[in-house]
């Protein structure tokens, strides 16, 4: 089944560039394992600008060996980890690499921490100290608390499938949020929805009572 939600062109484009972050890259690059067309995308955004440096030739020879190794990291695919995405091999394995690795198996052994009724989350640690990551699980059929967001949010459908507003977004699928946009995802029926979210702020719920639990919730 194809991807139909890919991450932008913009976020694609820091990723080659190797400007993103750590946290930020393991949501980009959890994508790409499972998105086929946003790995050709990448590929061809990396050919483009490697081309583009080999023919330019700096003006100040002094920098020379500053063009050299920016050449060097392009040609070697280099960026700062998770800077490889790894498509899925034919096993029953919901996470892909490397977001296995980062949370130290498949979901069957996660230690899962409960965010509410049939809800769970499980926290990433990355390196860079830059956002939160988590796995969030949410039962099928139910609803997220309606909310906005401080800053940026990446969600990558790892199972299950959840809709928001009149998109769908199952497994691979990458959606972008800010905080313009306020909504209320729907887990899907028939299985748990389970994702990978980046954040860099808290949520804004509109609940006053899940505002009072947030601290607690770590959310």
């Amino acid at each position: 089944m194809s991807v139909r939600h890919q991450v932008s062109d913009e976020l694609l484009m820091d990723y080659a560039s190797g400007s993103l972050g750590e946290s930020w890259s393991l949501a980009v690059s959890t994508h790409l394992a499972l998105c086929p067309e946003s790995r050709q995308r990448l590929e061809a955004m990396e050919m483009t600008g490697g081309a583009l440096l080999t023919a330019i030739e700096p003006a100040d020879r002094s920098v020379d060996a500053d063009w050299e190794k920016i050449r060097g990291l392009l040609s070697a695919n280099v960026t700062p980890p998770p800077a490889k995405a790894v498509a899925p091999k034919t096993d029953d394995a919901i996470l892909p690499e490397p977001l296995r690795s980062y949370a130290g198996g498949d979901v069957d052994k996660l230690k899962w921490k409960q965010l509410g009724p049939g809800a769970y989350h499980f926290p990433i640690r990355t390196r860079d100290g830059e956002a939160n990551v988590r796995l969030l699980r949410i039962p099928a059929g139910k609803p997220v608390p309606e909310h906005t967001h401080g800053g940026r949010e990446l969600t990558v459908v790892l199972s299950g499938y959840f809709k928001d507003g009149n998109d769908v977004f199952r497994r691979g699928d990458f959606e972008e949020a800010d905080e313009d946009l306020m909504h209320q995802p729907v887990a899907g029926e028939g299985e748990d929805c389970i994702c990978l979210a980046v954040t860099d702020a808290p949520l804004k719920f509109k609940s006053w009572v899940v505002r009072l639990l947030q601290p607690v919730l770590g959310i």
